[in-house]
């Protein structure tokens, strides 16, 4: 995934973000989420977006599994900041890991995997 050029381009621990047409882009790096990062990037996301919830698309990377104390928190904080989310993966191992956490639990706000953009663009539209 190659970051756009005509945006701003945005860059915290975990991801890279930028927003398009009312939506927020985030391009995953393969770095252990622990709870303070992912509070540390809950409060740039909410910089970036002016603290109003919107739909996410995320391109995902392989990165390491967190521990369950991290998943937990990570899943509590979603609908504080996200309206929808669309994940896109090229990637099976990443494609599997977001299976299995919400393979048991309905995940907190609605969420798709996608293969390409069009098809997230086009599924988060009902979001907006």
């Amino acid at each position: 995934m190659k970051l756009p050029e005509n945006v701003e381009i945005i860059e915290g621990e975990i991801a890279s973000y930028w927003i398009e047409g009312g939506i927020l882009f985030s391009l995953s790096k393969p770095v252990l989420r622990t709870i303070e990062n992912i509070t540390d990037n809950i409060t740039l996301v909410k910089q970036i977006t002016k603290n109003t919830k919107m739909p996410l698309i995320i391109y995902l990377t392989n990165s390491p599994v967190p521990d369950k104390a991290t998943r937990d928190f990570s899943k509590e904080q979603l609908p504080e900041v996200y309206k929808a989310m669309a994940m896109i993966s090229r990637f099976g191992l990443a494609q599997f890991i977001m299976k299995l956490l919400f393979k048991f639990q309905q995940p907190p706000i609605p969420m798709q995997i996608f293969n390409n953009v069009i098809e997230a663009k086009e599924w988060l539209h009902q979001f907006k």
